[in-house]
């Protein structure tokens, strides 16, 4: 067995609905939503192991009970070194507040790359734990995501719920039910 070349996944239930875990010998590499327009099946060279996946597992439903703000996981997410560049800033963007893509491109030394910076974070392999949800439109609108609106609109009040200590902590299963839908 060649550790090297081997690709595991789990899945996990959250109140966005199931995530595809995918990580190697070095990382996490994606996330993927079973809804919206990035959605994708195991390959079937994958190994399904839910030990290999648990350290990802773990911060992530800590990050959905609302006492995770930072993930402090090993990433091995593949892409161009521009990309990766852009997915390594989406990292700063301090949890529950918001920038733009302008912003984002300024952050990286890049102030009139915004449509290549706008792609880059629409290619983020690693949504959630590279928090592309926390770019928006210069308008402050909502704009793509790969979960769909509705999942990036609940993540982001979510953090804003958390973000002002509420007393009421997240959202529950229901009321993410009722804002989804």
């Amino acid at each position: 067995m060649n550790l090297l070349n081997d690709i595991w996944y789990d899945q996990l239930a959250t109140p966005i609905g199931t995530l595809l875990l995918v990580a190697d010998a070095q990382g996490l590499r994606e996330v993927w939503f079973e809804t919206g327009k990035h959605r994708k099946a195991p390959d079937p060279a994958w190994k399904q192991d839910t030990a290999r996946l648990a350290f990802a597992r773990r911060q992530l439903e800590e990050y959905f009970a609302g006492t995770r703000q930072h993930f402090d996981l090993p990433l091995h997410p593949l892409g161009t070194n521009f990309q990766v560049t852009v997915w390594q800033a989406l990292a700063d963007i301090p949890y529950g507040s918001t920038i733009s893509y302008g912003e984002l491109a300024r952050r990286i030394g890049q102030p009139l790359a915004v449509r290549a910076v706008g792609a880059a974070n629409g290619r983020n392999p690693l949504p959630i734990v590279l928090p592309c949800h926390r770019v928006i439109g210069a308008n402050g609108s909502l704009t793509g995501f790969g979960g769909g609106l509705p999942t990036k609109r609940f993540l982001l009040e979510m953090e804003d719920q958390v973000a002002r200590g509420d007393l009421f902590g997240p959202l529950t299963t229901r009321e993410q039910s009722c804002r989804l839908g």
